[in-house]
């Protein structure tokens, strides 16, 4: 049952995983700090990751603590995802560790959680 409802949302961080582990690129910015393109593509990556997440989540019965306390544990797992993976990203070349990167992945997180409220709460 887990995988059945969690299936995308695995599919999903290893998607991530090979971005992150792409070597370097200059991607055009429109500012030098959080409005980038790569930081808007960060954003957009974790949000969708965060609500697959909430919502493989809470379909799921195999584990009932990761049910009821679906928003939280995302939200903690993506965000120990993302620490992860920016540290991860020095092992490719061409990339390095980016505090505004990892800041872009919170925000996308935090995102997906909005966009799962907004979705299925309202």
């Amino acid at each position: 049952m887990f995988l059945r409802y969690n299936l995308l949302t695995i599919l999903w961080a290893i998607f991530i995983l090979f971005l992150v582990l792409l070597p370097g690129q200059h991607l055009p910015e429109l500012a030098p700090t959080l409005l980038s393109i790569d930081k808007l593509a960060h954003a957009f990556v974790f949000c969708v990751l965060v609500l697959l997440m909430i919502v493989g989540f809470i379909k799921q019965s195999a584990f009932t603590g990761l049910r009821n306390n679906a928003i939280r544990n995302s939200l903690k797992i993506s965000v120990a995802y993302a620490f992860v993976l920016e540290i991860t990203q020095s092992l490719s070349n061409g990339r390095e560790v980016d505090v505004y990167d990892g800041v872009a992945n919170i925000v996308g997180c935090l995102l997906g959680y909005g966009l799962f409220y907004v979705i299925y709460k309202l």
